[in-house]
C-alpha cells in the first residue's frame, strides 16, 4: 500500500454543525495513520481553536489560519501575521459599523465586545431546542464560545486571521473596504449569518501551505487527499490530485470535486476512507 497524504478541514467536515466528532470520523483518522498514512488538519481555525478533544484524536501536523500557519511534530513551518495597521484598520471598521468579530491568534481568541453574547444567541437561543440538541451543543460549541477573551485591547500584532459575525453590512461592501488587504470569503459556519466571513492574507490560502508542507517532507501531491466543505477549500480540493467534497459541502465546492462522499454524520470521511483504499 503507497503511503497517502490526507489534508481534513475541520468545520463542516471532520466535526458535525454542532461541533461534534463523528465516532465514524476519529476511526478513520486513526485507521489511516495506523496504516502508514499521514493525516494533516488543513482548517481556516487558528491553532487556539484547535480544543484537546479535536487533538487528541492524532494527526501528523496542522495547517491552521487557511494556510497562515504550518506545523509538524511540534515544529513550526511557517508562520505569517497581519500587519499591526491593517489589524487596527479592520477592527476600527468593524466597530465603527457594529459587526461583531473575534481576532483569531494561535494564543487566543479576542472577542469585540457583544460577539460572545451574539453567539449564544445563535446557538442557544431557540426556544425549541431539543434537549438532546441542546447537550451535543453545549459539548460542541461552549468550548469555542467560552474560551473567546473579551475586555483586551484589539490593536494586536500577533493576529493570524479575523472572523465576523453576519449583520445588515453585505459581505460585498467588506470586500470593497479591504481590497487589496485581505481575502474576505463567506464563512462555512451558516449559522454566523449571510454576511458573516473571514478575513484572511491575500497570496495565502490552504494550497499555498499545501505545496509548502510537501515541499518540506518531499512528497508529491499525485498521493494526496483533501476534504473539505465549503468556498475556502476550493483551492486546496483543486491542487491536490483527489479532491473530495462532504456530502454536505456548498454546491459550487461539489461541481470542482474530484469524489463527493457522505456527509459528517453519515460517516462520509470514514466511508470515503474505505472507498478510496485508505483503510
Amino acid at each position: 500500500m503507497s503511503k497517502k497524504v490526507i489534508f481534513l478541514d475541520v468545520d463542516g467536515t471532520l466535526v458535525n454543525d454542532n461541533g461534534i466528532i463523528p465516532e465514524s470520523a476519529k476511526s478513520a483518522v486513526k485507521e489511516a495513520r495506523k496504516n502508514g498514512h499521514y493525516v494533516f488538519l488543513c482548517t481556516g481555525r487558528s491553532k487556539a481553536e484547535l480544543f484537546d478533544h479535536i487533538m487528541e484524536i492524532g494527526f501528523d501536523g496542522v495547517i491552521a489560519a487557511a494556510g497562515g500557519y504550518i506545523e509538524i511534530g511540534g515544529d513550526v513551518l511557517f508562520h505569517k501575521r497581519v500587519e499591526d495597521d491593517d489589524v487596527k484598520h479592520l477592527v476600527t471598521y468593524f466597530n465603527d459599523n457594529n459587526i461583531d468579530f473575534y481576532l483569531e491568534s494561535n494564543g487566543g481568541l479576542y472577542a469585540s465586545k457583544n460577539c460572545k453574547s451574539h453567539l449564544r444567541e445563535i446557538f442557544f437561543g431557540d426556544p425549541n431546542l431539543d434537549s438532546k440538541q441542546r447537550e451535543e451543543l453545549e459539548k460542541g460549541l461552549s468550548p469555542f464560545i467560552e474560551c473567546l477573551i473579551e475586555d483586551e485591547d484589539l490593536f494586536r500584532s500577533d493576529i493570524n486571521k479575523i472572523s465576523f459575525l453576519g449583520s445588515e453590512v453585505s459581505i460585498e461592501l467588506i470586500k470593497q473596504e479591504f481590497e487589496g488587504k485581505f481575502n474576505v470569503i463567506q464563512t462555512s459556519i451558516a449559522a454566523f449569518g449571510e454576511n458573516s466571513g473571514e478575513l484572511s492574507l491575500p497570496g495565502i490560502h490552504k494550497a499555498v501551505a499545501i505545496e509548502m508542507l510537501l515541499e518540506h517532507l518531499n512528497l508529491s501531491r499525485k498521493d494526496c487527499y483533501a476534504y473539505g466543505d465549503g468556498v475556502n477549500d476550493s483551492e486546496m480540493l483543486q491542487f491536490v490530485e483527489y479532491g473530495i467534497a462532504m456530502g454536505n459541502a456548498n454546491e459550487k465546492l461539489k461541481e470542482i470535486a474530484y469524489d463527493i462522499t457522505d456527509t459528517h454524520d453519515e460517516g462520509g470521511i470514514y466511508n470515503s476512507f474505505i472507498k478510496h483504499k485508505i483503510i
